[in-house]
């Protein structure tokens, strides 16, 4: 796995949430993934929790979204990366900013390139 390999996953992943697309976020994901928002929450377990998650946050309460990454550090199956994202409230017309990191694993095993543990840690600001 090279970085360009992790930057791929992560324009894809990036087109996802400013598509509010959770159907595509969860071709990123192999079946059995987890997908940690926080390190203090529970890890959402398979593409049906993570495809929820997707509904939820990007679909239902985001809108106007931006995101970019970059890759950090790449290591056999393993990568971190920045992010950062903003997008505006649809209930209240904030605007937010999150600035954030990545931990992924990743897995190859169908031929194509499968987050198997997304961890995240993130700061938040509204304006």
């Amino acid at each position: 796995m090279t970085e360009q390999d992790v930057q791929n996953w992560l324009e894809v992943y990036g087109r996802a949430w400013v598509g509010s697309d959770p159907d595509l976020a969860v071709t990123l994901f192999a079946e059995t993934a987890t997908y940690r928002e926080t390190p203090f929450d529970e890890p959402m377990r398979g593409r049906h929790e993570i495809r929820a998650y997707w509904q939820k946050y990007a679909v239902e309460t985001h809108e106007d979204i931006e995101f970019e990454s970059q890759v950090w550090a790449v290591r056999n199956d393993t990568a971190i990366a920045g992010w950062q994202a903003r997008y505006t409230l649809q209930a209240t017309g904030a605007r937010v900013s999150l600035d954030g990191t990545f931990r992924l694993v990743f897995s190859n095993e169908t031929g194509a390139l499968q987050c198997t543990v997304l961890e995240e840690w993130w700061h938040r600001k509204e304006s």
